[in-house]
């Protein structure tokens, strides 16, 4: 993409990825050609007429807001805007450059380009299938990036949630921390799926099989098996508890020569000539040998690098507000220190000379009284009112 290209409107559409054309664009390149027929008309018969799974119920973005934009060909451009419009040019097309050289090393293992390969429901199947031996698995829907939240509002994105023709429904983890593959975090997971699911008043029996995979970067549970299991069991005889809530474990590291191993090696394959898988390999070359390929990527890791920044932002506004509110009431302390002691020595000084005038009157008055002066004569002698001559002897 050079510069020249994207200049006056269409560099600002692309500096700020508002185009309408560039969204479409971006939704053809990556899907395809996929089945249009919704995952209630493909549930057929196999299903016995049971309930599809909704994974797009909750948290729903508006995809028409997000495609709108502000269009602003036919606009005519002073001198300053079109400089303006080359340097946003400039600078995109700089950045871009750069997620080029970042998008040579960037495998399946890394989070933003798995999501963009798993915009392929194809690829999702692929994944499934191997993982869980089932070469049945057909994906009729799927969300990426599903912004799941619990009745506390506590949220977490959860990297692809898909639904198969049988209303299973998948999480698909990747996950290159040992941290963020915690047992109890898959636990968490698995039960945000199942808040979503049911309407009120729903029967339970409708949740579907749930399966929570975790791809790790290394072995997460430490018993160095390539794949693990879990599931919960009745202690006292063994058997199975029938929840039909599944957690999976799977060591990426673990690379033997199966049809799994297999699998953990193109996720670390840089190359998609070294991939075993040819779905997987045919979207990683369309991503990184393709110029719409590329093309796309860059304006993936440019919104990454957009909505990192809005957080950015965010975080910072967040951490200067509570400071500048700490050095604010500090230094307003100081400053109301400051004035109520001014205030208090000036009301202070002003009671004091009250006081220290009213006991120096008591002191000539009563002197006087002493002296056998009447009333009337030590308010002559004095100037004192009779009155306060009189309040002030008690």
């Amino acid at each position: 993409m050079s510069s020249a290209v994207l200049t006056n409107a269409e560099g600002r559409e692309a500096a700020f990825c508002h185009n309408r054309q560039e969204a479409k664009n971006e939704t053809e390149t990556v899907k395809g050609k996929q089945p249009e027929a919704s995952s209630k008309e493909q549930s057929g018969s196999q299903t016995g007429g049971r309930k599809p799974v909704n994974i797009h119920k909750h948290n729903r973005k508006n995809e028409k807001a997000r495609l709108e934009s502000r269009i602003t060909s036919g606009m005519s451009y002073s001198v300053s805007e079109k400089e303006y419009d080359k340097k946003l040019a400039q600078e995109l097309e700089d950045r871009y450059e750069r997620y080029r050289k970042i998008l040579k090393d960037l495998t399946l293992m890394s989070d933003s380009f798995m999501r963009a390969v798993l915009k392929n429901p194809k690829c999702t199947e692929e994944v499934l299938r191997i993982i869980l031996n089932k070469n049945q698995i057909q994906v009729i829907d799927q969300r990426l990036q599903a912004d799941y939240k619990n009745l506390q509002g506590r949220s977490a994105i959860l990297d692809c949630v898909a639904v198969d023709r049988e209303h299973n429904l998948y999480n698909v983890e990747i996950q290159q921390k040992r941290e963020g593959a915690s047992p109890k975090r898959a636990r968490y997971h698995s039960g945000l799926l199942d808040m979503n699911l049911l309407e009120p008043r729903e029967a339970y029996q409708k949740l579907p099989n749930s399966y929570v995979i975790f791809i790790t970067e290394t072995d997460a549970l430490g018993y160095h098996l390539p794949i693990y299991h879990i599931s919960r069991k009745i202690q006292e005889n063994g058997r199975d508890f029938p929840d039909c809530a599944h957690i999976i474990y799977v060591d990426s590291k673990n690379q033997e020569d199966t049809a799994l191993g297999r699998l953990m090696h193109d996720f670390h394959c840089k190359a998609p000539e070294e991939m075993y898988n040819p779905v997987l390999r045919q979207q990683v070359y369309r991503f990184k040998n393709t110029k719409e390929g590329v093309t796309f990527m860059c304006r993936e890791m440019d919104k990454i690098y957009r909505d990192g920044e809005r957080n950015g932002q965010k975080i910072g506004q967040k951490i200067g507000q509570e400071r500048g509110e700490k050095i604010g009431q500090e230094r307003g302390e100081k400053i109301g220190q400051k004035r109520g002691e001014k205030i208090g020595r000036e009301r202070g000084e002003k009671i004091g000379k009250k006081q220290g005038v009213k006991s120096e009157q008591r002191r000539i008055v009563t002197s006087l009284k002493r002296k056998g002066k009447t009333m009337d004569e030590i308010a002559y002698l004095t100037g004192i009112h009779e009155t306060v001559v009189r309040k002030l002897l008690g």
